[in-house]
């Protein structure tokens, strides 16, 4: 019995291949030979009306055609003579949102060390009632 049931399923190394090819190629092997290539004409695109980017158009914004930013620097690094004091609310007024957030750096531009010296400066503030720590705290 044990004969006529190999006999009856064919073995896993066994398997059919479908309407594949079976030859002695190896894996990276591809059929040599004229292939479809679809709907598309062959030779050079067509090209429009359009001028195609050289000396007739007009360059947007500088080399890459994007808009430019000014590159941020430290406030208090370009001008020593400014200090970062708790007492002076209308400093600070500008490193923090409408909604009494303070602003980080990659906003406002501070370098890691004032933005520290910020940080301390507007949360003594907050604490002395000189700057609101929400826009529901009124003067």
């Amino acid at each position: 019995m044990t004969e006529e049931v190999k006999k009856a399923a064919p073995a896993a190394t066994e398997r059919p291949q479908g309407d594949r090819p079976q030859g002695n190629r190896s894996q990276g092997d591809r059929p040599q030979g004229n292939r479809p290539q679809g709907d598309r004409p062959q030779g050079a695109r067509p090209q429009g009306t359009r001028p195609q980017g050289g000396r007739d158009r007009p360059q947007r914004g500088g080399p890459r055609g994007r808009f430019q930013r000014r590159r941020k620097f430290c406030k208090f690094c370009a001008d020593t003579s400014l200090d970062i004091d708790h007492k002076d609310p209308d400093l600070l007024r500008g490193f923090i949102t409408e909604r009494y957030k303070i602003l980080p750096s990659r906003v406002t531009g501070t370098c890691s060390k004032h933005q520290r010296f910020l940080t301390t400066a507007i949360k003594r503030a907050r604490l002395l009632a000189l700057v609101p720590y929400t826009p529901l705290h009124h003067d």
